[in-house]
């Protein structure tokens, strides 16, 4: 069994996947329940690279980017799940398989902090994970989605 922080750091959530600045869409996590769900957080500053373009003079931070964040979060929960039980298939890659019942409710921008919260709504196996996700904003849902992730075989050595 793997000794995780209470609060996972940037550096923490470096060693779990494999974004990296500036597409890592995450600060910390905490609250890891392996197997199950986890809590998230991105602060948003306004310095994102995707403000220049969305849009100038009215920053909001893409939808698909807090479905990405999202993502990223339930990247860190799959994966230290897989870790702890010692999984035979890669730990260091994950791919969207679907995103499903996206909604965006409310728009997110400089001085936001997102709440991420994931759960583990279904999983087959090691390669296979559902995921349902929100977003959080002052107390108020902006983003919510379904989505689906598939791990990679380990490459044959």
């Amino acid at each position: 069994m793997i000794a995780l922080p209470e609060t996972l750091s940037i550096d923490d959530i470096k060693r779990l996947i494999p974004h990296r600045e500036p597409f890592l869409m995450i600060d910390r996590v905490e609250d890891i329940r392996l197997n199950e769900s986890c809590v998230a957080y991105k602060s948003v500053t306004d310095s994102e690279w995707f403000f220049a373009g969305h849009f100038p003079g009215y920053p909001i931070m893409p939808g698909v980017m807090i479905i990405e964040a999202m993502a990223q979060a339930a990247g860190v929960l799959a994966f230290a799940t897989l870790k702890n039980e010692k999984a035979k298939c890669r730990t260091d890659c994950v791919f969207f398989t679907t995103i499903e019942n996206a909604r965006f409710k409310k728009p997110v921008g400089p001085g936001d902090v997102i709440r991420i919260e994931i759960v583990v709504s279904r999983r087959r196996g090691d390669r296979l994970w559902k995921f349902d996700g929100k977003a959080i904003v002052n107390e108020e849902l902006t983003d919510d989605a379904t989505f689906m992730a598939m791990i990679p075989e380990r490459a044959e050595s």
